[in-house]
């Protein structure tokens, strides 16, 4: 299966996925629109925050009036125009404007913050439910990391956009425009001085901060790369040590840190160049405040705590001036993590419930397939399967044998809908199973796959995956049927035992055994087993076998195999070759054919024939 299905994969992944690929402006725009429009679900936090922005922003811009006022009236003091008392009046009023700041700084950033992680949230359940209900074509054609990727990174950058974007729109525009407009009015020169540095130091931000994006994103990459190395390497461990490549996997290693690194530097760069020019201007502008300034006060054109005032709002405006780049940031990346969560999240899915599906009625249990035909990418005209055609009624057994691929797994795979044929039809006493709701389907029909997947849970857990409130009895029984429980008793903590991870800790037989334990836990009307005893030794499998007649008698059971061994007992055999039936019957009237099959089964038991002549001779 898995050579068919990557012959209709992309070369990677699903291109709205890859973290370099550009993003249509219209989709940007419309997902800052989009989120904008779910931030605001929590209008009370949200409206809250910018309501707290507008009410910090008028207390920062009191704060340098009060402190010119405060300069003027201490000069008058000094000059006993004025009584002392004045001045405690002026600190008491600064200290409340500046608790004032502090908290509505306070309320906005916590209302702001909380909006995020809500908005988030929401997205994060929408995300991992869409993946939940996308079908096997959708993950042939995208990397299971791009979709963590999206789920995390851009994620982030989505949650973020409340706060450091939208909030803060509001906040330097205020704080910038409402400043801007006070100083001028006082004095339009030194204002327009004041004001000098704020171009500049905006143009540079906002390079920097876009420079900064593009390079995170290539560094995602790249550690992304030492990511999969580590983990490869984790991984196949004891393949490492055996061939003693520990020196070769250091030095892949070595590599992808590098490059990692070398991008670090670039970074490092970038900032330490830009936000060292935009000192210098907020530095170059302030000493021109203070020179034309300073000329003002001493021909008295000006107060000193109008000079002050000057330079306190410049030392005020510097930190917002440099987060204009923040903001735009926080807007670009919005519209590309956006339109890639949100292609996500409205992706159309080739398999879902029709309109007014129904749940499958099983009643006589009869799986039919008429003229049945699968192609993985419908443009090369390649079909993985091709006319198939057959019937099994409840209690009957059906074999199906083929080269590697000959499509068996493919047909496997349409049974239970994880895919839909391009032609043709299955139905389960009669009724088609595209017209029904995909969790009956997949109620009705169980795979036990050839990938023993296991979570890193207990033997228990994993067996009752489909029913976790079932009764320890049941659960047993399930995996006496499948030859495991003798093997579990052995175990320290017997069924509470924990496999670890992907099942690590058993063996490849005693992981098909207990996958198909987990399988009967469901007593579905179909049960497919694809090549799932591979892994079992003969004896163990024909005792599974014996047990499974009570199951079999109840249900359509269908058996992939490449020994011939696991499906002569069946009551039909079927020979798949190039995706089409090529023979069919029992397995004594195939030997009798003397076609495929028979050769399949001369290759097979002729070994075996060979070793015991070579015996007899020895004796």
């Amino acid at each position: 299966m898995t050579s068919n299905a990557q012959s209709g994969r992309d070369d990677g992944s699903e291109r709205i996925f890859r973290r370099t690929a550009s993003v249509d402006p219209h989709a940007g725009l419309g997902a800052i629109a989009r989120i904008t429009r779910m931030a605001f679900r929590y209008p009370v936090r949200a409206w809250l925050a910018l309501v707290a922005t507008v009410a910090a922003v008028v207390m920062q811009l009191s704060i340098p009036v009060i402190l010119g006022r405060a300069v003027d009236q201490t000069q008058a003091v000094a000059a006993e125009k004025a009584e002392p008392e004045s001045l405690y009046r002026i600190a008491l009023l600064l200290f409340l404007a500046s608790v004032a700041r502090g908290l509505f700084t306070l309320v906005q950033n916590y209302t702001a913050e909380s909006v995020g992680h809500s908005l988030a949230r929401d997205i994060r359940n929408s995300v991992y439910g869409k993946i939940q209900s996308l079908p096997f074509s959708f993950h042939d054609r995208t990397h299971s990391g791009d979709l963590i990727t999206v789920g995390m990174l851009d994620l982030e950058g989505v949650r973020m956009f409340f706060s450091t974007a939208l909030v803060r729109t509001v906040l330097l525009g205020l704080l910038i425009g409402l400043g801007a407009a006070l100083l001028l009015s006082t004095n339009l020169m030194l204002g327009l001085l004041a004001l000098s540095f704020v171009p500049f130091a905006g143009w540079r931000s906002t390079v920097m901060r876009l420079a900064l994006r593009r390079t995170w994103l290539i560094l995602q990459e790249r550690l992304g790369v030492l990511s999969q190395v580590m983990e490869e390497n984790l991984a196949g461990i004891r393949v490492v040590r055996a061939f003693a490549s520990s020196a070769h996997e250091m030095g892949k290693f070595d590599i992808a840190s590098k490059s990692a690194l070398e991008l670090s530097h670039d970074r490092i760069e970038i900032r330490v160049k830009n936000t060292s020019a935009m000192t210098l201007a907020f530095f170059a502008a302030m000493g021109l405040v203070l020179y034309f300034g300073g000329r003002q006060v001493a021909s008295g054109e000006i107060t000193l705590g109008t000079l002050a005032t000057f330079l306190t709002f410049m030392t005020i405006l510097q930190m917002p001036v440099r987060q204009l780049g923040m903001m735009v940031n926080g807007y670009a990346r919005a519209s590309t993590c956006g339109a890639r969560l949100f292609a996500l999240i409205d992706h159309e899915a080739e398999i879902e419930d029709a309109p007014h599906a129904q749940d499958l009625q099983i009643t006589d249990g009869i799986l039919k397939l008429d003229n049945v035909s699968f192609a993985y990418a419908a443009d090369t005209g390649q079909r993985a399967v091709s006319g198939i055609s057959f019937e099994a009624r409840k209690g009957e057994t059906v074999g199906i044998v083929g080269p590697p691929g000959s499509g068996k797994t493919t047909l496997m795979h349409l049974i239970p809908r994880f895919y839909d044929p391009t032609q043709g039809t299955i139905s389960i006493d009669g009724q088609d199973i595209r017209d029904a709701t995909l969790s009956s389907v997949r109620q009705a029909v169980a795979v036990v796959q050839q990938d023993s997947f296991l979570f890193t849970t207990s033997i228990e857990n994993n067996i009752a995956y489909a029913d976790p409130f079932t009764e320890t009895q049941q659960i047993r029984g399930v995996a006496e049927s499948a030859q495991l429980h003798d093997y579990v008793l052995g175990l320290p903590g017997k069924y509470g035992t924990i496999v670890g991870e992907r099942g690590v800790s058993l063996s490849g037989g005693q992981r098909q055994r207990l996958s198909i334990a987990r399988t009967l836990m469901m007593e579905p009307a179909v049960l497919i087993f694809d090549d799932s005893t591979a892994a079992i030794d003969a004896g163990t499998e024909s005792r599974i076998r014996t047990a499974l007649k009570k199951y079999a008698k109840d249900r359509v059971t269908l058996i992939v195999a490449h020994r011939l061994a696991s499906l002569m007992h069946a009551d039909r055999i079927l020979f798949l070759e190039h995706g089409e039936i090529v023979e069919q019957g029992t397995h004594e009237e195939l030997l009798k054919l003397g076609g495929r099959y028979c050769d399949l089964h001369e290759l097979q038991m002729r070994p075996s024939a060979e070793m015991l002549v070579e015996k007899e001779d020895e004796q």
